[in-house]
């Protein structure tokens, strides 16, 4: 695994206006992004990049990117249910479907050209992998695909189907999220408490082997019980809750938590250590209340401060261009490979000390050449995220003139 209110007044002559009060921290200002929410969404992308191309267990840790991206995207939803819900729900999902069908169509292509067959493939059923194929267009399951295609010794190994493809359990959640913001959000403006805990609770019970749901039905529960906590205190945020518990308080409260998730954590190790995306209520714990730490730190800045502020261009194109890096990034880093491979048959690469200082830097290389390569996709792709959202098509969205 890898993997969102004015009111008019009358106007009426009075006294000459005073300036405005400066915002208390955490509130949004009126018109414009909030800067800070962009940054923080900027790191999380950033952040699942280098996770999946170096796989180090600890940032799961450091910097638990899936719960914040979707503590952002349920702000951001939060935010846009002033509007009737089921238009906000069709403008959501029309923006995510167009760029997941582009992303579809050049993975399914090559793994068809590599030979897979779903009627055939064993691990899908058989005719229902034919169904599942649907997931592509939209992913209201997990999209089938081979667990190996190809050749070990092939331009590309023979698990990249399974690597580029992995990362679509995000845009599952993300739709059944979207879907269920309504319901959520009516329940949140009434029990907010009980609505805040409640995904805890069910990763209590879903993510600890305490109830076994089998499949990918209980992949998907799992994951909506995981990052649920999230998405609502993305509610928490916009609606100011946060913001009136005293700072002392929330922090205090999700350090004990965060500690919680890390003992949980040591007693239940997966394969790859501490991470947490293998340790669910670990994961669930350790996010929420990172979250929530991030949240009451808010700055709601307008402009990105001081020497952040070199950054904003990339800032502002990793945020129009979240979807498209998120889809692309995994084959991009496969793509790497072949690339840098073709260095071995250079005139200057034929001794052992050049080869070694090679395969000694490669994980460096693959991840300097990656960038471009994600920079090659938004050009070529990434004007799908504006045509989805009824926008003009931009190629290099970053801000500037």
């Amino acid at each position: 695994m890898t993997h969102g209110y004015t009111t008019g007044i009358p106007y009426q002559r009075g006294p000459e206006p005073q300036p405005a009060p400066a915002p208390a921290a955490g509130a949004r200002r009126p018109g414009g992004r909030d800067r800070y929410l962009d940054l923080l969404r900027s790191m999380a992308l950033v952040r699942v990049v280098v996770y999946h191309l170096f796989g180090w267990a600890w940032l799961t840790v450091l910097f638990p990117s899936m719960g914040v991206m979707f503590a952002l995207a349920g702000s951001l939803m939060a935010r846009s249910l002033k509007r009737p819900a089921l238009g906000v729900i069709r403008g959501r999902v029309r923006r995510l479907l167009p760029p997941l069908w582009a992303f579809s169509a050049v993975a399914l292509a090559l793994m068809f050209a590599g030979g897979w067959n779903p009627v055939k493939d064993p691990d899908h059923g058989g005719t229902w992998g034919v169904v599942d194929l649907i997931n592509y267009v939209i992913p209201i399951g997990a999209p089938p695909f081979p667990w190996h295609i190809g050749s070990k010794s092939g331009l590309l190994e023979d698990t990249w189907a399974v690597q580029a493809c992995g990362p679509l359990w995000y845009l599952r959640a993300y739709l059944w999220f979207v879907v269920a913001s309504p319901l959520l959000l009516w329940a949140f403006r009434r029990v907010p408490w009980a609505t805040l805990l409640a995904p805890l609770a069910l990763t209590a019970i879903v993510g600890t082997g305490l109830v076994s749901i089998p499949g990918e039905t209980g992949n998907a529960v799992t994951d909506f019980a995981v990052y649920g906590g999230c998405w609502v205190l993305g509610f928490a945020h916009h609606e100011g809750v946060l913001q009136r518990i005293p700072r002392y308080a929330a922090v205090s409260c999700s350090a004990l938590l965060m500690a919680f998730g890390l003992w949980w954590a040591s007693g239940h190790l997966g394969p790859d250590g501490w991470d947490l995306n293998d340790i669910p209520l670990a994961q669930a714990t350790w996010s929420f209340g990172f979250v929530v730490i991030l949240l009451q730190y808010s700055p709601s800045w307008q402009e990105l401060p001081g020497r952040l502020a070199k950054w904003d261009k990339l800032v502002t194109l990793s945020n129009n261009r979240a979807v498209t890096i998120y889809l692309w990034h995994n084959m991009l880093i496969m793509a790497t490979v072949p690339i840098i491979d073709q260095a071995y048959d250079l005139p200057f690469m034929q001794s052992d000390r050049a080869v070694a200082a090679l395969d000694s830097s490669y994980m460096l290389w693959m991840f300097l050449l990656v960038w471009p390569l994600i920079g090659l996709v938004i050009l070529g792709f990434g004007w799908i995220e504006d045509i989805a959202a009824k926008r003009g098509a931009r190629l290099w969205p970053n801000g500037g003139q």
